[in-house]
């Protein structure tokens, strides 16, 4: 039987130090010869990114030596900057931004240290013996200069320039004959969930491109995750319909896939998204975003057949299939982010990585739920709404919980599902917490997507303020006791939503933008246009 107490007074078995004490997180995995191998940041290591795989005996092998942190700084954010191929590690290091070799106990530098370069993006071309890359050069006054570069395995290299022009490149991408190069391209003042254009050219027995072809995309037009089939042909997905959707090329026009509702993507504000993979000769295993969450689909692209995949995570990434095997990172509310390996055939799966070992009663844990809520000009806006749940406790009857709004980064991202102590941390005390997919989130089309637009501090905050009230008038929280909280974008439309609306009676801003002409004018390359799409 459960003690009555009053909502946010409950005593609860997650401490504010288990909450800080977080655990690794998962950068990216690969698969190579059927070997699963992956990258990890460690916080207790001072957020050192780690090259791991399992020996022999089954147990954690870094593959890196203990000074090596396997990052990179291109646009600041990074993302996926090693490689792995024949057992080789192909990585940069965070500390020089030179690109690295590493077999065995050997490590090999590839490029020079003190010229000012990043890389990120890596492809291995075999035949001509270079690796292709994404190149940021800081040398110069002024703005950094992006490019696509080979980089000579039998020399230290800094790179030889293959493509250049545009502000901004990503995803190069190798047939598998090595005889096309795809990548992606945009300039300024899009971001990559703005406008993008996919390229094809011809690589010559240098490594040098011949005239390139247009795909897809435009300024109205996101494209990301360019990927060649086994047989040599050009996949993608674009949001040319309203939504992130999968396409195939056949070298004159592109095809689409399989056409619906749904988001083949994470918005790409890192290199290495990977939400799709090839299995067999005419299907791929893919991920897609639909309100109630990530699905795992099997989809045969000839015919254009969906068929979704029974898997335990709700919130997923970095698919790779070997043979009937599929790996990827996922999580769901009642499971931290893992590498999971589930097998096509049988279903059955396993949790091969954790991030956390962090143990607590399924009894303490808030299932959220999807809501979809009324706000301004007629429209509606999504949220996760996690009721207080605490095994041993329980409210009086009638009363109505504290509710904690939470607003994420970005802005132009989302929120998920997945197991969070700090969500969890206040939902065992007698919290409710909603957490806001407010319009400018990713996931829910294009045109949600652009809400946000001219209308960053308004949009947003007007649906995290609309967010308690439908929460309110559905008898699930107290008018008089509401509160909001955000992180870095979140903290601006915290802070927004205490300026300028008289709603909250308390508010968290947790490193918080406050002062946009100072990030317009200070802000690093990537980000240096992104306010004159949200603000104007």
């Amino acid at each position: 039987m459960k003690t009555v107490a009053p909502y946010g007074s409950w005593p609860s078995p997650i401490a504010a130090a288990d909450v800080a004490q977080s655990g690794i997180s998962l950068e990216s995995i690969f698969v190579d010869n059927g070997k699963l191998y992956w990258c990890e940041r460690r916080p207790t290591e001072k957020g050192r990114s780690v090259v791991v795989t399992f020996d022999d005996a089954g147990q954690k092998k870094d593959l890196v030596p203990a000074d090596f942190n396997a990052r990179t700084r291109v646009h600041e954010y990074g993302g996926v900057c090693q490689l792995v191929v024949d057992g080789v590690v192909y990585s940069s290091n965070f500390g020089d931004g030179c690109l690295y070799r590493a077999e065995g106990d050997e490590v090999e530098v590839l490029t020079p240290a003190g010229l000012g370069y990043r890389y990120a993006d890596l492809q291995l071309d075999t035949q001509r013996r270079n690796l292709i890359a994404v190149r940021e050069d800081h040398s110069g006054a002024g703005e950094a200069v992006n490019t696509l570069v080979r980089i000579d395995l039998d020399q230290v290299d800094g790179g030889t320039v293959i493509t250049s022009g545009y502000d901004f490149y990503a995803a190069p991408r190798l047939s598998p004959d090595g005889s096309q190069l795809a990548w992606l391209s945009w300039n300024h003042p899009n971001m990559p969930f703005d406008g993008t254009t996919l390229w094809v050219a011809s690589v010559d027995e240098n490594g040098d491109l011949g005239a390139p072809t247009l795909v897809s995309g435009s300024t109205e037009e996101s494209v990301a995750q360019p990927a060649w089939s086994p047989a040599g042909e050009l996949f993608f997905v674009s949001d040319k319909s309203g939504w992130w959707n999968l396409y195939r090329w056949d070298g004159q026009e592109s095809h689409s896939l399989c056409p619906m509702a749904a988001e083949f993507t994470l918005p790409p504000w890192v290199f290495g998204l990977e939400s799709y993979d090839f299995y067999g000769a005419n299907e791929l295993i893919c991920s897609y975003f639909e309100p109630d969450g990530w699905k795992v689909g099997r989809l045969d692209w000839r015919s254009g057949a969906l068929t979704t995949i029974e898997q335990p995570s709700s919130t997923l990434a970095h698919l790779h299939v070997a043979g009937d095997q599929l790996f990827y990172v996922g999580g769901s509310p009642t499971a931290p982010i893992s590498v999971i390996q589930l097998d096509l055939t049988s279903g059955a799966y396993r949790y091969l990585v954790e991030t956390s070992n962090y143990q607590l009663d399924e009894g303490n844990i808030s299932l959220p739920q999807p809501i979809e809520f009324p706000t301004e000009n007629g429209l509606t806006a999504h949220a996760y709404y996690y009721p207080p749940q605490n095994k041993d406790y329980e409210a009086a009857a009638g009363e109505k919980p504290p509710l904690i709004v939470m607003s994420h980064g970005g802005p132009t991202s989302a929120t998920n599902d997945v197991f969070s102590l700090g969500k969890l941390f206040f939902t065992t005390r007698g919290f409710a917490v909603v957490d806001v997919n407010y319009g400018g989130s990713t996931g829910y089309g294009r045109a949600y997507r652009q809400r946000l637009n001219g209308q960053w501090g308004i949009v947003d905050v007007d649906d995290c303020v609309n967010a308690a009230k439908y929460l309110v008038e559905q008898g699930l929280a107290d008018p008089d006791r509401l509160a909001i909280r955000g992180g870095s974008a979140g903290g601006f439309t915290t802070m927004a939503a205490l300026t300028f609306r008289d709603y909250f009676s308390a508010g968290c801003s947790l490193f918080g933008v406050s002062d946009l002409e100072a990030l317009a004018r200070e802000t690093h390359k990537f980000e240096s246009r992104y306010l004159d799409g949200l603000v104007g």
